[in-house]
């Protein structure tokens, strides 16, 4: 998904309900896509990132869903 154009709104529920369901910890999911947006928060202000419309939660759940539903994108 490209992250310079606003998310569909429903895609972006199906994502998070994924993140939430397939975790074993509502709390930890919930604070680690808080601490993830507040990552990329810092990143937009520092110009790391490319100008978006994306908000940073929604980036936030968006690379966390596409993290668990593609680990082997992940280096290492």
């Amino acid at each position: 998904m490209f992250l310079t154009q606003q998310p569909d709104s429903k895609d972006l529920a199906k994502r998070a309900e994924s993140l939430i369901r397939k975790s074993s910890n509502r709390y930890l999911t919930t604070v680690r896509i808080a601490f993830r947006a507040k990552q990329r928060r810092f990143d937009d202000f520092e110009g790391l990132l490319e100008d978006s419309m994306v908000k940073p939660v929604q980036r936030a759940i968006i690379e966390l869903s596409d993290e668990q539903d593609q680990p082997d994108l992940l280096p290492g």
